[in-house]
C-alpha cells in the first residue's frame, strides 16, 4: 500500500502546472514513514514521475490558453521547437537540466506548447531523474536524522542559495523575450506574461 502512495504522489506532484513540491520530496516521505527500500522507491517513483511530466504535456497547451498571453506562449513554442533539434543535442541538454536543481515544469511546458514529441525528451529525463531523485532522498535520509539538524540545514545559505537561483532562473524562463534573444541576439524583458 505505501508504495502506492509513493506512485500517485510521485505522479500527482508532477502534474501541477504551478510550482509543486518535488517528486522527491514525495519519495523520501514515504521511505522514512514506511521503512520502505529506497531502491525500490526510486523504481516506482521515478517512472510514476516521468508518467506525470508526460502528461502534463499533454494537457498544458490548453491550461496556458486560459493563463498566458499570445506573446508569451509564441515564445514558449519557440523555445520548445529549439528541442526539435538533433536527437543528441536534446538528451545531452535534458540530462543536464534534469540533473539541475531546476524544476523541470518549464521544460515540459515548452515541449507540450510547441508539441514536440515528448516520448524524445523521456529517456534522458527517467536517467536524470534517477540519478537527482536518489541523491536527493539519499540527502533526506540522511537529513531526517534529527530533526534539528534537518531544519538546521533547510535554511543554509547554500539551500536559500539554489531557492534563489532557481526562483530567478523559473522567472528567467518567464520573463524573457526569447524570441529576441534568440533570433534578434538582444536580450529583452517582456513582464505581460499572464492574461
Amino acid at each position: 500500500m505505501p508504495y502506492l502512495l509513493v506512485f500517485f504522489g510521485s505522479l500527482g506532484v508532477d502534474l501541477i502546472p504551478i510550482m509543486a513540491p518535488p517528486a522527491w520530496t514525495v519519495m523520501a516521505f514515504a521511505i522514512m514513514k514506511y521503512q520502505l527500500n529506497p531502491w525500490m522507491v526510486l523504481a516506482i517513483g521515478v517512472p510514476a514521475s516521468a508518467l506525470g511530466r508526460y502528461l502534463f504535456s499533454l494537457y498544458i497547451p490548453k491550461f496556458s490558453d486560459r493563463v498566458l498571453a499570445a506573446k508569451k506562449k509564441q515564445e514558449l513554442n519557440y523555445v520548445g521547437k529549439k528541442l526539435r533539434g538533433r536527437l543528441w543535442q536534446t538528451w545531452v541538454f535534458v540530462l543536464g537540466y534534469t540533473l539541475s536543481p531546476l524544476s523541470t515544469t518549464a521544460l515540459f511546458t515548452a515541449a507540450g506548447m510547441s508539441k514536440v514529441p515528448v516520448w524524445h525528451l523521456l529517456p534522458p529525463f527517467l536517467a536524470g531523474k534517477f540519478v537527482s531523485d536518489a541523491m536527493m532522498v539519499k540527502a533526506g535520509e540522511y537529513a531526517a536524522g534529527s530533526l534539528k539538524d534537518m531544519l538546521h540545514g533547510v535554511f543554509s545559505g547554500k539551500n536559500i542559495l539554489i531557492a534563489a537561483l532557481t526562483l530567478v532562473l523559473t522567472a528567467a524562463f518567464l520573463f524573457i523575450d526569447w524570441h529576441a534573444l534568440l533570433v534578434k541576439k538582444t536580450l529583452s524583458f517582456n513582464f505581460s506574461v499572464f492574461k
